[in-house]
């Protein structure tokens, strides 16, 4: 199985819009209504891990990685102080690779990611589709009209909690198969967006709940997993830091390429040498330290504006809500309050406090 890599979230699904159908636009019903179909699909495929459990054809492998993903729901629930909801007590095996398959977008010569708003959940910049055919057809139009554009399949994505009535999200074959910190980051990531949820600033959700996973995933290792799980984390999390710091850095050189003062023919050239760069310099990390892992090649094959826009929506802010963990005295209820406290801020002063160097001696929130 794919391994998680960065691709956590495919969004918020829109069955969560409720009847946003009734008040969409003509170009945006059927794209909710995909969705709502998809997820329902999906949701209709799962049943309750003690089911799982109780049969006797389930393989043994399977049956492990459900009682482990329990263990790892307890312990967001009883040690991270988040949300215990219905999510990840059901279990379904979708037959394919992915959950959805997310599209991201950017002008040619811009970092900007190009949003669609929709209703209750405000503007996204993401859509996502249950069927890869779907996602290929609709980037083809975006690529059509000049954007820079990505289509990736993540393995899991986020209803807020609002679907219980529902049986909210289930664990799916998509990931249940991560290694044990990979699988711990992902069920307290998508729990995150359970917590705290901001209309029309995708980058304060997901680094508010990729802070919380990293803070999570950190206390389960310590406290409950073997030395072979920690090592095997370790050698993974070592080879996404690398991959972090690399594709990051070659963004800023690419933000400062389209600032420029050059005419857009030379900021084309001035891209394709980034790009071709960043490549070469992959090769040399996986042929020195990474031992000839494989398992960014084909993001850095496919690489583009758009794969290095994306990237911000998960890590900007992670650095200011780990300060301000810090500040709120390593207290994940009191952290939760301070984000939520913030949430209700404009979206400028969200960011100054996050950004700002006085975050661990002065709470942001007040």
């Amino acid at each position: 199985m794919r391994r998680r890599g960065l691709w956590a979230v495919g969004g918020v699904v829109a069955l969560v819009l409720g009847g946003a159908l009734l008040v969409a636009g003509c170009g945006t019903v059927g794209y909710l209504a995909q969705s709502v179909h998809g997820h329902l699909s999906l949701v209709q495929q799962a049943r309750p891990v003690e089911h799982w459990l109780a049969d006797g054809s389930t393989p043994e492998r399977l049956r492990e990685r459900l009682v482990l993903s329990q263990r790892i729901r307890r312990f967001a629930v009883d040690e991270l102080a988040l949300p215990d909801t219905r999510s990840y007590r059901d279990y379904a095996d979708l037959g394919r690779p992915a959950a959805v398959w997310n599209v991201v977008a950017v002008p040619e010569l811009s970092l900007s990611l190009k949003t669609w708003c929709f209703p209750v959940v405000g503007c996204v910049g993401y859509r996502g589709y249950y069927d890869r055919n779907e996602a290929e057809a609709f980037a083809q139009g975006l690529r059509a009209q000049g954007y820079d554009v990505r289509v990736y399949g993540v393995p899991a994505y986020s209803t807020l909690g609002r679907l219980e009535w529902l049986g909210g999200d289930p664990l799916l074959n998509t990931f249940i198969g991560y290694p044990e910190g990979e699988l711990a980051r992902l069920i307290f990531h998508e729990l995150a967006h359970h917590v705290v949820y901001v209309k029309d600033d995708t980058t304060f959700n997901e680094s508010f709940a990729t802070a919380v996973e990293r803070l999570g995933v950190r206390r389960w290792l310590q406290q409950h997993a073997s030395a072979a799980a920690r090592e095997e984390y370790e050698r993974f999390d070592a080879r996404r830091r690398d991959f972090l710091a690399l594709a990051l850095r070659y963004r800023a050189r690419l933000a400062e390429v389209y600032a420029g003062s050059g005419s857009d023919e030379d900021k084309r050239r001035a891209k394709a040498e980034v790009l071709a760069a960043m490549r070469a310099e992959h090769a040399r990390l996986k042929a020195g330290p990474w031992e000839g892992f494989a398992g960014y090649d084909r993001w850095f094959e496919e690489a583009n504006g758009a794969s290095l826009a994306v990237l911000a929506a998960y890590t900007e802010l992670v650095p200011g809500f780990e300060r301000l963990f810090e500040a709120r005295g390593r207290s994940f209820p009191r952290f939760y309050d301070a984000v939520r406290a913030l949430a209700q801020r404009p979206r400028d002063e969200r960011r100054q406090a996050l950004t700002s160097a006085l975050i661990a001696d002065k709470d942001p929130a007040r």
